[in-house]
């Protein structure tokens, strides 16, 4: 059985993660999805939704045979203990390919890094977006009254 793994912060589920996580399914038999704990989220703004609510609607998608918190303290925790063949990166995530790869190999990990480059193209494909539509409305909501 080929095991793959997926990480983010899937904080505003969108389009593009189900796309990234389709793409990602493709790759292998089972699919594993680690959900970024909020003290790890460092490159872009906090989520709105909470780590367990999170967890549990990436738990309920399609494509996810299981989903994890990642590690507070250490993000390669969960990738030791599942062990993949493939870890599999979103066309914007922050990470490069190197430097995981660097740190798999000191960790004696042996799995292949593969970025999806497919990209779902919407209007709101990103959780960024879809935080400045919903303050925008309410912005426009709240000068009507």
């Amino acid at each position: 059985m080929k095991r793959v793994v997926a990480t983010g912060t899937f904080d505003i589920i969108h389009p593009g993660h189900i796309r990234f996580l389709q793409e990602a399914k493709k790759l292998g038999d089972h699919l594993t999805v680690i959900v970024a704990r909020e003290k790890n989220v460092r490159h872009k703004p906090k989520p709105f939704i909470p780590e367990d609510q999170r967890l549990k609607v990436v738990q309920a998608l399609k494509p996810v045979d299981e989903a994890v918190l990642g590690d507070p303290d250490d993000i390669f925790k969960p990738i030791e203990r599942i062990k993949p063949d493939i870890i599999v990166l979103g066309h914007d995530q922050h990470f490069s390919e190197e430097w995981i790869e660097r740190e798999l190999e000191r960790r004696g990990i042996r799995a292949k890094v593969v970025r999806i480059k497919a990209v779902e193209k919407c209007e709101l494909c990103s959780s960024g977006k879809i935080a400045e539509r919903i303050v925008s409305l309410v912005s426009a909501r709240s000068e009507q009254k």
